[in-house]
């Protein structure tokens, strides 16, 4: 059975679309200015690239499952075919702005109303992609219940360029930290220990014998773990591939996660971001290991209540 509606009423639900749009346009905005200049930035480009998200899509706000969005205001969202006009009973608990709401009397138990709102119907979610979500859900466990690793030290970017001539960077803007011999002989001294696919596939060939998994992606739901830093930003992603399921709130919330990581992830790497305004985290010595290792302990952490809360929207998905 669906869990009894949160109602919204119209004040209510607009405050929390603003408040959501003026959040994300601190990233969106400056991502725009940059390409409208035709400018280049190595490290945030990456959110929008790779993942392929609009900006202005992430600025739209939903209120994810089990929310109806009372006022005329609302029927704006019918646009999208995943929304639905529903009435429903509001009771005296429901009505935090009763004059906010169109509503029509009649019908209910004793102090309440029927009211019209608009929800996202869980119902209308594709039917070809349940599959995928019934596997996005087995990954997002399994992630969550796995102990996580800590020993990888960031080396898949340090994997990505090496025995490669400078020129053949991904990154071919900013500096190498060290020459490619250097690169090569710190990278043979330490472990790599690479449990994500889709970090794995863009190590050079040189380096992929070196890593002690070969993960495929067959086997992303058995090597993924907390741990590491590129599971905790896909975070965001499978936000996404939600929409407009997932409430935007947590959406932002993955996005401002992902985004702390990707610095990590770059000033752990064999690139010089200082001209950036990034220092780097030196993981070819003891301390910069140990630092390394400290924030991808915070980031697992952090990455735990954000993975909750998307398992919570599958299974919801799942159970319509």
């Amino acid at each position: 059975m669906a869990p009894r509606p949160r109602l919204l009423a119209e004040s209510e639900w607009l405050a929390r679309r603003r408040a959501h749009e003026a959040r994300v346009r601190v990233w969106t905005d400056p991502h725009q200015t940059r390409q409208a200049h035709g400018e280049k930035h190595p490290v945030e480009d990456f959110l929008w690239e790779y993942y392929s998200y609009r900006p202005s899509w992430l600025r739209r706000w939903h209120p994810g499952p089990d929310v109806v969005l009372l006022g005329e205001a609302a029927r704006e969202y019918l646009r999208w075919p995943e929304y639905e006009l529903v009435r429903v009973e509001r009771t005296a608990a429901d009505a935090t702005n009763a004059a906010d709401a169109a509503s029509s009397a009649g019908g209910g138990t004793a102090g309440s109303e029927f009211v019209e709102g608009v929800r996202v119907n869980c119902a209308a979610f594709d039917a070809k992609r349940r599959e995928s979500l019934a596997w996005l859900l087995g990954l997002l466990r399994a992630t969550a219940e796995r102990a996580p690793s800590f020993a990888c030290f960031g080396l898949h970017e340090w994997a990505m360029v090496y025995r490669l001539a400078p020129g053949d960077v991904r990154h071919a803007q900013l500096p190498l930290r060290f020459p490619p011999e250097e690169i090569a002989r710190i990278v043979e001294s330490l472990p790599i220990r690479c449990s994500h696919f889709d970090a794995f596939r863009f190590f050079t060939p040189a380096a992929r014998p070196l890593n002690r998994l070969q993960p495929e992606r067959a086997t992303t739901a058995q090597l993924e773990q907390r741990g590491c830093l590129h599971a905790n930003m896909d975070l965001y992603k499978w936000a996404f591939k939600l929409a407009p399921f997932t409430p935007s709130e947590l959406m932002a919330d993955c996005f401002a996660l992902a985004r702390e990581i990707r610095e990590v992830d770059m000033r752990a790497s064999a690139y010089d971001c200082t001209s950036l305004g990034l220092a780097p985290i030196a993981i070819e010595t003891a301390d910069g290991r140990a630092d390394y290792e400290r924030r991808q302990r915070d980031f697992a952490e952090r990455s735990q209540p954000l993975r909750a809360r998307l398992i919570a929207v599958c299974e919801r998905l799942l159970a319509s």
